[in-house]
C-alpha cells in the first residue's frame, strides 16, 4: 500500500526542514518534496517552508522508522500537523 501525507509543524526552521528530509531520504524508497510557504509576506517567527510531502510504500519497516524520525523532531520543535 502506498503512503502520502503533506504534514508541516509552522515552528520549525528552515535549516531543521531540510534536516528532517535528509534523513527520511534515507530510509530506502521513501521520497521527500519541501514545498515554499505560501503566505505573502515574509515573517521570521514562520517557517519559509510550506510543508513536507512524503510519499512510500509503506511497508511496516519502512512506516516504523519514519515514524520514528518524524517523532524524534516533534519532540524537538513542536508537533506535526497535516496540512489540509
Amino acid at each position: 500500500m502506498k503512503h502520502s501525507t503533506e504534514i508541516y509543524c509552522s515552528q520549525m526552521p528552515l535549516a531543521v526542514y531540510r534536516e528532517v528530509a535528509a534523513h527520511l531520504r534515507q530510509v530506502v524508497g521513501v521520497s521527500v518534496t519541501l514545498t515554499p510557504q505560501e503566505m505573502g509576506e515574509f515573517n521570521y517567527q514562520q517557517s519559509q517552508i510550506g510543508s513536507l510531502c512524503l510519499e512510500y510504500e509503506g511497508s511496516e519497516e519502512q512506516v516504523q522508522q519514519v515514524q520514528s524520525i518524524l517523532d524524534y523532531y516533534a519532540q524537538k520543535h513542536g508537533a506535526w500537523q497535516e496540512k489540509s
